[in-house]
């Protein structure tokens, strides 16, 4: 049914659709019946909060009536610790994607270009899209970045280059040489955007942590968040790290207490917590080494992945397996809206969740 209010809707929206999460388990298991599913759709840490942010929330209960620290004063001093650059450089957000809003807002319009990757993250065009700007789409290599490729579609009319390292959803990353060398071909006024939401569990030592390049490059942004690695996604609390004279324009559109008390107090107890953050690494290589002997075992073939999920190739339609797994209480994420029609991207679990969702495969296949 058309909407009938369109017409009076800015123009970047006609074409645009809302994002489409992950299905909850409640919804699943009211849908069809079923107790005791599994979700292994959204990228979530499958080790749930730390001890230490459990008890960060318990502490602010008492505060729930007063507003939120509206400059996250301590969380931004605590990030700018953490990465050694100045708190005017952080910009907090209502998780990362939250940012990556901020940056289509102030950086794009109608007549400027928005530049990424095939199979980037989905937040990229819906952000530029709503502002007006047009989008320019670079056809992947191997399911990644083609910067050769990227670089030679730049023109005058570029406003921002998006890239994720690692790419969601196919995993994939760039190493330091090709990604610094991007960067520093580019005009100097095009803001470049290096999202790292899946940042800490790349393990490769080639990996490149580009918030240490900030100083040489003005107009580089950094995104991380606390929603994967740190166990926080309920709670929605992510950063960008910049040039100051960048934050500064970021936080003339960012909303008035975008992060509440919660998520700041979480995220300050997260980012003390190393030992959590290293098991959670853990816990994810073992998962994935367990996943990929999984797939090889039943034939299957999968995008190498530096993040916490696994992008399957099942070699055909994947929309009647992820329902045969549904039905089997396996969520999974299709990703046909990405442009692999053909592709499930599973998130890596605890040893005895993957072994269900193989099994689950397994006899769905």
């Amino acid at each position: 049914m058309a909407n009938r209010f369109i017409n009076q809707a800015a123009a970047g929206l006609t074409s645009l659709r809302p994002y489409v999460p992950g299905k909850p388990l409640a919804e699943l298991e009211r849908e069809l019946g079923i107790s005791g599913s599994i979700k292994l759709a959204s990228n979530e840490n499958p080790l749930g909060p730390s001890p230490q942010v459990r008890a960060a929330l318990e502490a602010q209960i008492s505060d729930l009536s007063r507003y939120p620290d509206g400059g996250a004063y301590e969380l931004r001093h605590a990030l700018a610790a953490h990465h050694d650059v100045d708190a005017a450089c952080v910009t907090v957000g209502n998780g990362s994607n939250d940012v990556l809003d901020m940056v289509a807002r102030v950086f794009l319009w109608r007549g400027r270009e928005s530049l990424f990757s095939q199979y980037a993250f989905a937040v990229y065009p819906i952000s530029s899209m709503a502002v007006g700007a047009t989008l320019r789409i670079v056809p992947a290599v191997d399911y990644g970045h083609d910067l050769v490729a990227m670089r030679a579609m730049v023109t005058e009319r570029t406003g921002v280059v998006w890239i994720a390292n690692p790419n969601n959803p196919t995993g994939t990353h760039l190493g330091k040489s090709a990604l610094r060398q991007f960067i520093e071909s580019v005009p100097p006024q095009l803001i470049v955007v290096i999202d790292e939401a899946y940042f800490e569990y790349a393990n490769d030592d080639d990996f490149p942590d580009a918030s240490q390049w900030l100083g040489d490059f003005p107009n580089l942004i950094v995104t991380r968040t606390f929603s994967k690695a740190y166990g926080l996604a309920a709670l929605r609390v992510g950063y960008g790290l910049s040039h100051p004279d960048i934050a500064d324009l970021l936080n003339r559109v960012r909303q008035p207490f975008n992060v509440d008390s919660f998520a700041q107090a979480a995220a300050l107890a997260a980012l003390q917590d190393q030992d959590y953050l290293r098991r959670s690494v853990e816990v994810n290589e073992q998962g994935m080494r367990q996943l990929t002997a999984g797939i090889e075992r039943l034939g299957l073939k999968y995008i190498p992945s530096a993040g916490n999920f696994l992008t399957i190739d099942l070699g055909r339609d994947a929309g009647p397996v992820d329902q045969a797994l549904l039905r089997l209480g396996v969520v999974t994420r299709p990703v046909a809206n990405y442009g692999l029609p053909n592709h499930l991207r599973v998130s890596i679990g605890l040893s005895d969740v993957n072994s269900r969702f193989l099994a689950a495969l397994e006899q769905v296949l």
